[in-house]
């Protein structure tokens, strides 16, 4: 990949129930309150890091709400990913994450950034 462009593709979100189940039952997870984040590693593949943004619904029942989530979760991981994808990149492997949601309310959008900002750092420093 030789320019990392500002965007959230659909290449790059993780998709496929076998693929999802692996991260879940093989990954690692940490917490950056309010979000949970679980990651695993897998073969290499043309894109470097594959992503699943998700928000509970027995938390959030109305879909606007997790709606709203996804989008704050979505667009700080969008614009803070390029560290993640150039460690990823130096390495023979693939990295699947997912990123939850387990807040019990809805925050501002400048502080789910700021951690979502924390979550990718300490991800960076957990990589193989």
């Amino acid at each position: 990949m030789a320019e990392l462009k500002n965007t959230f593709s659909k290449a790059e979100r993780l998709c496929g129930k076998t693929a999802i189940d692996r991260l879940y039952a093989e990954g690692k997870a940490f917490l950056s309150y309010p979000v949970r984040v679980v990651f695993r590693t897998s073969s290499k593949e043309e894109i470097p890091v594959r992503s699943l943004i998700n928000a509970p619904k027995r938390k959030f029942k109305h879909a606007t709400d997790r709606n709203r989530i996804k989008r704050q979760i979505r667009e700080a991981y969008r614009k803070n990913k390029h560290g993640l994808y150039q460690s990823v990149e130096e390495k023979d492997y693939q990295l699947h994450v997912s990123i939850t949601y387990i807040g019990d309310k809805i925050e501002p959008t400048g502080f789910v950034e700021k951690k979502v900002k924390v979550a990718l750092a300490k991800l960076i420093e957990q990589l193989p």
